[in-house]
């Protein structure tokens, strides 16, 4: 029985019931309560229980329940847990509400997570609480994320809508999306000037460096979030900025600057001082590369597509080269190789280029007698030779045994016999080479001279329409 003062207004036969209570449970297993669904205004009092069995009755005087009603909704309200909130911080949020009837507990909703367990918790004075709660790991999305939660009771007829509690979020992160930016386009004229700025998104908002990179490695150049200088050689390099807050730091992709107007004219170095005939050597053209990430263009005409590589110097400098691996020959003596440069950013299509010619020393090659004078009964010999360094020559004749030297120099003058035979050799330092011989014979009774090669390596040429070859004569 329910008693409200001294008077009686719910009996669990029913057979009292003025204020349409109804009884919810089962009061066997000693678990029920008492329901009031529609309260009103005049419904405010202290209530009491009475236990009636048999005649016997039983009031709990000192353990009533006071109705005070409310005409609008309890507000949920919304805590996270941790004050200083940070990116990669793990927090729980919950969002709760006042719960005067455990038989019929609000319903909370929140657009943190849909479907989010609810549950109901008594607090340390009795009340019950609903509540919402999930933990998660904050970003930098999460800064200013506003989380709703609003609570909906049951009432007879449908539901008592509570306003919407509101709690946004406030994130401290590190710096994102850093970017440096350029006022000018990576090659620029010497003596512009260039402003060079730096932007970034972060909470607190971060300080800057602008640093560039040299031989000795990054300098800090600025700790402004704009650089700005006037365009010289001094200046070229690469420049990148760094946003720094209490949370972290991030750094820009690099700016590269070129002047257009310094010196970019190829080198072309060659791997052996002293070239040789049957030397492997390596040819390289290189350039001086101020910005690796932008990297010069090379040709030349010693291979074509040569494959191009930016290598980093040991001080620190980059170098931009092609190379190519060859084995030397006489025929490269003289040959010039051009290597020319020319820098992508250049609208103009300017090109720089370098020229070096090819010194190769070979041995002896091509050495052959001839006759270039002839009168009476003296004739002057020639030995022609192609040799770098240019050959010394040796003059041989046949003597009753053997050949025996006669002579040096690149002519030999003599007087013969019938049966002279003549041949020279050439040489210098890398080997030498030995010429075929020359047989000088009389032939007929008018005196006439005839000169005649022994063909070994070649034929001599004759010096007077007289001569004759000994062969032909012999022949016909």
């Amino acid at each position: 029985m329910l008693w409200e003062q001294v008077k009686l207004i719910f009996n669990s036969s029913g057979s009292v019931n003025t204020h349409r209570m109804e009884m919810v449970g089962d009061v066997r297993s000693k678990n029920c309560s008492s329901r009031l669904g529609e309260a009103e205004v005049g419904h405010e009092d202290q209530y009491y229980f009475r236990v009636h069995n048999s005649g016997m009755s039983a009031t709990y005087c000192d353990d009533f329940v006071e109705l005070k009603l409310k005409d609008s909704a309890w507000t949920p309200s919304i805590v996270v847990s941790g004050s200083d909130l940070k990116e990669r911080q793990s927090v729980t949020i919950t969002c709760s509400v006042y719960t005067p009837c455990l038989p019929s507990p609000p319903e909370l909703t929140w657009n943190l997570k849909k479907n989010s367990h609810r549950q109901i918790e008594k607090v340390v004075d009795g009340t019950f609480t609903s509540k919402l709660q999930e933990t998660i790991t904050l970003l930098d999305t999460h800064d200013g994320y506003s989380i709703k939660c609003s609570a909906r009771y049951p009432v007879k007829g449908g539901f008592k809508q509570s306003p919407e509690t509101v709690e946004t979020l406030s994130v401290s992160y590190a710096p994102k999306d850093t970017k440096a930016s350029i006022s000018l386009s990576g090659l620029v004229s010497a003596g512009s000037r260039v402003v060079l700025s730096c932007s970034s998104r972060a909470k607190p908002p971060p300080s800057f460096n602008w640093y560039r990179n040299n031989k000795d490695g990054a300098n800090v150049v600025s700790t402004e979030q704009r650089y700005s200088f006037s365009a010289t050689p001094a200046e070229e390099g690469d420049y990148y900025c760094e946003a720094t807050n209490g949370v972290d730091s991030e750094t820009s992709t690099r700016i590269c600057i070129d002047i257009i107007d310094a010196h970019f004219t190829p080198s072309i170095s060659i791997s052996v001082g002293d070239l040789r005939e049957r030397q492997s050597v390596t040819i390289t053209c290189s350039v001086a590369t101020p910005c690796p990430q932008s990297q010069p263009e090379l040709t030349w005409n010693l291979q074509q597509d040569s494959l191009r590589r930016t290598e980093k110097n040991t001080e620190g400098t980059f170098t931009t080269k092609i190379q190519k691996k060859i084995t030397l020959s006489h025929k490269h003596d003289g040959y010039n190789i051009s290597c020319s440069t020319r820098h992508p950013a250049d609208k103009n299509g300017n090109a720089a280029e370098t020229e070096v010619t090819l010194s190769v020393s070979y041995a002896p090659r091509n050495t052959s007698v001839s006759i270039s004078k002839s009168s009476g009964n003296w004739v002057e010999l020639s030995c022609s030779s192609r040799g770098k360094p240019p050959p010394k020559i040796t003059w041989f004749k046949k003597g009753p045994k053997k050949f025996t030297e006669v002579a040096t120099g690149n002519f030999h003058k003599d007087t013969f016999t019938d049966g002279d035979e003549y041949y020279c050799v050439a040489a210098n330092k890398l080997g030498k080479q030995k010429s075929s011989s020359i047989s000088l014979t009389v032939q007929g009774t008018s005196g006439a001279w005839v000169f005649a090669l022994k063909a070994t390596l070649g034929i001599a040429a004759l010096g007077s329409i007289g001569f004759f070859i000994d062969k032909w004569l012999k022949t016909s």
